[in-house]
């Protein structure tokens, strides 16, 4: 073990969920995330990675038309704590009947466990987003429902609706993504259906809830899928939208009734059913 480590404190304006995607694709070390950013460690100099986001942010800046603000501050430490340090920053999360806990936390007694190891996943339910849908499946989801998660991720989603009693397909465009969920699922002892690599068009028959935790333009450009994937009275959780994004979606989901809208920070997510009233 090196005597030092290197830690970077990222904080961004806005768009916190597209930064966690770059940083998915491009970091080989697990983070974590913050209210406002991310915290990365390495025993390697970080530079790269600062020089990497600020380029991601001027980029994201012109394509959006917006002024995306960025700020990256990296310390040199003592190596010697470097995991309790790390442990103590990971708390376990009650999100409504599911207690969602780093590996090396004991579960809960009452609740439904998650097991989730921070190291391989970027979902770990501190999110609004992911917190959000949690909420919806502990209340929508039911024993023997189907349920589709696009866009995995962790799993944690997928996770929390197989204990839950549902029989459960995944699928992401990104393979990390996809061994990620596997990996959880396993630390967890549970099972996909099916879970593969691709978008939620592959998909087989038709399902109970489907739920999606992406990004907004994502969810527009895939409405058809989504809907198709669905039972005539299934219900669609729609999570990873700014609040100011919301109407640009639902435009798209006209057809749709609006059961419920759970609102976190600045993030909304829509829980739909097929067919309006």
């Amino acid at each position: 073990m090196q005597e030092h480590y290197f830690e970077l404190k990222v904080s961004v304006s806005s768009h916190h969920s597209l930064f966690c995607d770059f940083l998915a694709d491009t970091l080989p070390i697990g983070f974590e995330e913050t209210d406002d950013g991310f915290i990365i460690r390495s025993e390697d100099n970080l530079d790269t990675i600062i020089w990497g986001l600020e380029q991601f942010a001027e980029a994201l800046s012109k394509a959006l038309g917006e002024n995306i603000e960025i700020e990256c501050e990296q310390t040199k430490l003592n190596n010697s704590d470097w995991v309790q340090l790390y442990q103590d920053s990971v708390q376990p999360l009650t999100i409504d009947k599911f207690y969602i806990h780093p590996t090396w936390d004991e579960p809960h007694k009452e609740l439904i466990n998650i097991e989730i190891n921070p190291a391989l996943a970027f979902g770990t339910g501190h999110h609004p987003t992911t917190a959000s849908a949690l909420r919806a499946i502990a209340k929508y989801v039911k024993k023997g429902d189907r349920v589709l998660d696009v866009g995995c991720g962790s799993g944690i989603l997928a996770i929390g609706a197989i204990k839950i009693g549902a029989v459960v397909d995944a699928c992401d465009t990104d393979i990390a993504s996809v061994e990620n969920s596997r990996q959880n699922a396993e630390l967890n002892s549970v099972e996909f259906e099916n879970l593969w690599e691709g978008s939620c068009s592959e998909s087989k028959g038709s399902y109970d809830v489907v739920v999606a935790n992406i990004v907004a333009d994502v969810l527009i450009f895939i409405a058809n899928d989504l809907k198709n994937a669905l039972k005539e009275d299934g219900v669609l959780v729609l999570s990873g939208i700014l609040d100011k994004y919301e109407a640009k979606v639902l435009k798209f989901y006209q057809d749709f009734e609006i059961l419920e809208k759970i609102d976190q920070d600045e993030w909304v997510t829509l829980i739909l059913k097929k067919g309006k009233k």
